[in-house]
């Protein structure tokens, strides 16, 4: 078999008539998923912010050297585990959504 430009490339995609085909769907769906993704990365995070400020004068990780280390990793597995069930990833996406049409 020959290998040359024919089987390689697929020249419908070359064509900018062809390009019509792709779905906006499915890019309005994966932009929704994404956006979703990133308001409970948001949320994560605010939560993260939070903990941090009120766990900061207490020992719940003990007195150690490593009691800091421990606590923000205490507090980053809260948080993350946490994350859109506290409403408001769900408040920014509606937000986001509902603006930016």
């Amino acid at each position: 078999m020959e290998i040359g430009t024919n089987n390689v490339i697929n020249q419908d995609l070359l064509q900018s008539s062809k390009l019509s085909n792709i779905k906006q769907e499915n890019l309005k769906n994966n932009d929704d998923e994404q956006l979703k993704k990133v308001c409970n990365d948001f949320e994560s995070f605010f939560l993260n912010q939070i903990m941090d400020v009120s766990l900061r004068s207490t020992k719940v990780a003990g007195e150690g050297a490593g009691s800091d280390i421990i606590k923000g990793m205490y507090t980053q597995a809260i948080a993350d585990n946490s994350s859109g069930s506290l409403g408001i990833s769900n408040m920014l996406y509606e937000f986001l959504t509902k603006n930016n049409k």
